[in-house]
């Protein structure tokens, strides 16, 4: 189902508290946010059908008690991921920051089938990677660098172009750092499933591969361990009274981000006019 301001829906649980800011997201994007409890979609799982775009919040799900990001992925492995391997299938963009990241990858949403097989299992693999503890054994709160691979095949950040300060993005967590088998990060590599990179020296919490995104094999499922839902302002970035007046003029990197899910469910194409500096003189 396609709508001419694009559905969002935005799925919610127990801890979960970065919702409101992925709905604003959303909304700076041109899309309606709509905010359902995955209890709400157990019951009735076919009301996924009925959005164009979906996210998965950050926050602490179910108190991140197990394991960050556990309790609500086994809930959706076994309820609602047929009903999100259908929307995959039908071109629905999902966004998973942070803790969505992880229950992307608990669910077996992350990182997706290897290029070549069917589209989707029937059922939820079990996770091939994990993002784990931080090396310093601490939660960080850090605005970082990024950078995006030129070869990504993700919609959320593909044609993206990242430039001194203004190339950042917001992180904030314990359990972060990603790993994969070194087989499994190759096959990642080679079909342009990493979405996002640390910056040169911003690799915080010892990412293999510096790598803060992955996506799936259709680029249309983007987890991120950054927070792009809140760069959507100027106002939000922490030198943003520092920034020189050209660079203002673009907009964030954030909001470019949700801006290429919208363009792409209302046109099936990322829009590369949101690129950071391509309004600059």
């Amino acid at each position: 189902m396609r709508h001419a301001a694009p559905k969002a829906l935005v799925i919610t649980a127990p801890g979960i508290n970065c919702d409101l800011e992925l709905s604003e997201a959303f909304r700076s994007a041109g899309a309606e946010p709509v905010g359902y409890t995955l209890s709400t979609l157990i019951r009735e799982p076919s009301l996924i059908a009925q959005y164009d775009i979906i996210g998965l919040p950050g926050g602490f799900s179910f108190g991140d008690d197990v394991a960050a990001g556990r309790i609500m992925g086994a809930l959706m492995a076994r309820s609602i991921y047929p009903a999100l391997r259908d929307a995959v299938q039908d071109g629905v963009p999902i966004i998973c920051p942070c803790n969505g990241f992880q229950i992307a990858v608990q669910a077996g949403l992350l990182p997706g089938p290897e290029v070549g097989d069917q589209p989707w299992p029937n059922d939820a693999a079990a996770a091939t990677v994990a993002l784990a503890d931080n090396l310093s054994a601490r939660f960080t709160d850090v605005w970082t660098r990024v950078e995006i691979p030129r070869d990504t095949v993700c919609i959320w950040t593909s044609g993206l172009r990242c430039d001194g300060d203004t190339g950042v993005l917001p992180s904030a967590h314990g359990e972060g750092r990603f790993v994969a088998p070194q087989s499994l990060l190759e096959r990642l590599e080679a079909a342009g499933q990493v979405a996002v990179r640390y910056g040169a020296g911003e690799n915080f919490n010892g990412s293999v591969g510096a790598i803060a995104g992955i996506c799936d094999p259709s680029g249309l499922v983007l987890g991120l361990m950054p927070h792009p839902e809140r760069f959507t302002r100027w106002t939000q970035h922490p030198r943003w009274t520092r920034l020189d007046a050209r660079e203002l003029k673009g907009e964030p990197l954030g909001l470019q981000m949700f801006r290429r899910a919208v363009a792409f469910v209302r046109e099936g194409v990322c829009d590369s006019s949101f690129e950071l500096g391509s309004s600059l003189a």
